[in-house]
């Protein structure tokens, strides 16, 4: 009986966990990666591993996103085999992708990732792609 509440407990909790994710989409943008909303224009504030991205309109919340941390997944894209698999990334909110310098590979997107971590989970050919995120 006690192992059945075990199952059931660790069930819950698996279900619990993936309800956190937030399902959307992602673009990418090159340099010049001029973090204006955020930071102004101070390039420390990227994280050295280049793995960074600009809120899309449903995530800025008045620019509190800036500086938020996101694990994000390719789920799904338009061209089959684009994904990644099982790759997750760790990114840094450092601009708003309205007003970013570079202009995104598509526009509308939730998170628009720099060049780095778009690569990272997906073929950098494709203009944008289905991503899991969740704020960490």
């Amino acid at each position: 009986m006690a192992n059945s509440h075990w199952l059931f407990l660790l069930l819950l909790v698996q279900i619990y966990h993936v309800s956190h994710a937030d399902v959307g989409t992602a673009a990418h943008y090159r340099p010049p990666y001029l973090p204006t909303a955020c930071y102004g224009s101070d390039a420390a504030q990227f994280p050295s591993s280049n793995l960074f991205g600009a809120a899309g309109e449903g995530i800025w919340d008045n620019g509190a996103a800036c500086g938020r941390q996101y694990l994000v997944r390719c789920i799904s894209a338009r061209v089959p085999r684009t994904c990644i698999p099982g790759q997750t990334i760790q990114i840094r909110i450092v601009d708003r992708a309205l007003d970013s310098v570079s202009r995104p590979s598509r526009h509308g997107t939730s998170i628009v990732l720099s060049t780095t971590a778009f690569g990272t989970i997906a073929h950098a050919s494709a203009a944008s792609i289905n991503i899991e995120f969740q704020l960490v």
